[in-house]
């Protein structure tokens, strides 16, 4: 269906929802404007319909990849943590455990650019330009090893593109040829209770009243709690040194990794993860409405204060720092960029 005849059936559904019969009824509603519904209208379809002007390249894209999407994605979309991986997989669908990738799995292109655009980045969905998207996709596409590193996505070229998997899918036609098998459900001699008798293999999605009757998730929380409670309490103390003005612009720099989930300076939000204004030499979990996890909070009530040392080891290894944070990201890698966003936070509390 073309985004006329869309948009042409909503019209007419809106038309029809607000006609007398309704309308006397309720008094509510008006039919959408044709501006109000293109400003919804965003899908992409894999004919190309939907796509706008525009183009990136893979030179570019691993730029602003790398500052909006690689905290979560990795710099090489090879995934971060339980982030999805984005590339690689190629010739594992026939496996028991098949990785799936937009190299690996996708079939259409537009599927792609069509997530990016209205979904990512996380937690700051729909604002990216066309021209970053295309980019973006365009190196997702390179760290598949289906362009190469001189290609430049665009409107024109988009069909172009093989997907190694666009044969790989069949249309859906069981209602046709299964459904009308069926008999009706039997509903006799049904068990009375239901059990958990085995565990996901791979993600862990079975409730937590399994893991609980195991004594894993309890023991976790106490060892955690047991761990914050041996920190020594220490008095908030802000260190108020001469911060290196190149230092600081590279900490910024380097702070887009964080942006996809932190705000800082004036007019900074909640999002994911709390403002960061003050944050050096501040008692740790004290931002006004946000939701910590609860290591967090049995670390901020054993007095954790986030002086330069313990910034710093967070940094590094989240994770590892604090068993249970709900920090996705999976650390700064190099001493270097610790000490810049260090410098550049540390601005912002000044």
């Amino acid at each position: 269906m073309s985004k006329y005849h869309k948009l042409t059936v909503v019209a007419s559904l809106m038309t029809l929802l607000a006609a007398p019969a309704y309308s006397e009824a309720y008094g509510l509603g008006r039919p959408a404007l044709p501006e109000e519904v293109a400003a919804w209208d965003l899908d992409v379809s894999p004919d190309g319909t939907g796509l706008p002007a525009g183009s990136g390249s893979v030179l570019d894209g691993e730029e602003i990849f790398a500052e909006q999407c690689a905290v979560c994605h990795g710099d090489f979309a090879e995934g971060v943590g339980n982030w999805p991986k984005l590339a690689g997989g190629a010739g594992t669908l026939d496996h028991e455990d098949p990785l799936k990738t937009v190299g690996s799995y996708w079939p259409y292109l537009s599927t792609t650019w069509d997530y990016v655009n209205r979904s990512m980045p996380f937690g700051n969905a729909q604002s990216l330009e066309p021209d970053e998207v295309y980019a973006i996709v365009a190196y997702i596409l390179y760290s598949n090893d289906l362009v190469d590193e001189d290609f430049v996505l665009n409107k024109d070229n988009f069909l172009e593109v093989e997907m190694p998997n666009a044969g790989g899918f069949i249309l859906d036609d069981r209602a046709e040829a299964e459904y009308v098998n069926f008999n009706d459900a039997c509903m006799t001699n049904c068990k009375d209770s239901v059990e958990i008798t085995m565990r996901a293999l791979v993600l862990d999605v079975t409730p937590e009243e399994t893991a609980a009757k195991s004594g894993t998730v309890a023991e976790a929380e106490v060892q955690v709690t047991e761990a914050a409670a041996q920190q020594p309490v220490q008095e908030p103390v802000v260190e108020t040194v001469a911060l290196d003005p190149e230092l600081v612009a590279k900490g910024a720099k380097t702070f887009k990794k964080c942006k996809a989930c932190h705000q800082v300076g004036e007019g900074a939000k909640n999002r994911t993860g709390p403002i960061l204004n003050g944050i050096v030499g501040a008692t740790a979990g004290q931002v006004d409405g946000f939701k910590y996890s609860k290591p967090m909070m049995a670390a901020a009530e054993s007095g954790l204060v986030w002086n330069q040392q313990e910034l710093a080891a967070f940094l590094a290894k989240p994770k590892k720092y604090m068993k249970g944070t709900k920090m996705s990201f999976s650390g700064l890698k190099k001493e270097k960029d610790i000490a810049a966003i260090l410098a550049y936070l540390q601005s912002v509390s000044q």
